[in-house]
């Protein structure tokens, strides 16, 4: 009897500290990701989802195309030859986007550039949520108007299916780069990946966001 009562005991201890261990783990994502007001996920439902409705006639909420995640990407050719090139950028990307960055693998091997199959050649990290909003903020806020000689966005990066891609030549647009701790200036590409089912809502709901562009150049769907 006394055996079994010990068994029973550690089972219970054991339940209650996984009940414990979730409820905190709720509690941390609830301060994490809902407590915490995002001014532009704000302003889209406040009045994009309105605005995007009278123009396009949607019947309903869920027709209105909205902003899925960011991925950006850093190709580091550079890295073939010196690894600690891919390591500085992956750092880069990391404070440039306060998530951690994964390390983007060579599919195919390229004599001509002495590239390998397997070989690390870039980093790439994808935002959503809270931070995938933020970083859009600070892209238009921050990061763009400090290109030099900067005029606008063209429109003609989206690629046919809603999405958006923006070229950047070099990482010290963003402020959480210090200049005088990089070794060499490198860009990369930001994805904007939208549920939009044509490039001309996508664009709309961009610039509803703020995305500055140029002027509108191709034809609406």
């Amino acid at each position: 009897m006394a055996e079994k009562k010990t068994k029973k005991e550690t089972t219970t201890k054991s339940s209650k500290s996984k009940t414990e261990k979730k409820t905190k783990d709720a509690k941390s994502f609830e301060k994490t990701h809902i407590e915490i007001p995002i001014r532009l996920f704000e302003y889209y439902k406040k009045d994009i989802i309105s605005s995007l409705m009278k123009s396009f006639n949607y019947k309903n909420v869920m027709q209105v195309p909205k902003l899925y995640k960011i991925v950006v990407n850093m190709g580091v050719g550079a890295a073939v030859a010196d690894s600690k090139v891919l390591d500085e950028a992956v750092k880069e990307l990391e404070s440039i986007t306060g998530q951690k960055a994964s390390v983007r693998i060579a599919r195919k091997s390229i004599s001509n550039f002495k590239l390998r199959e397997g070989m690390k050649i870039g980093a790439k990290v994808t935002l959503r949520g809270q931070r995938m909003y933020e970083f859009l903020d600070r892209v238009i806020n921050i990061a763009l108007p400090r290109v030099r000689d900067f005029r606008g966005l063209s429109d003609k990066s989206f690629d046919g299916r809603g999405n958006y891609t923006i070229g950047v030549k070099e990482q010290i647009i963003f402020p959480e780069v210090d200049i005088e701790q990089i070794s060499r200036i490198m860009g990369m590409d930001i994805t904007f990946v939208t549920t939009a089912k044509t490039d001309n809502e996508a664009y709309e709901l961009l610039k509803a966001f703020g995305v500055p562009f140029i002027k509108k150049e191709f034809k609406s769907a």
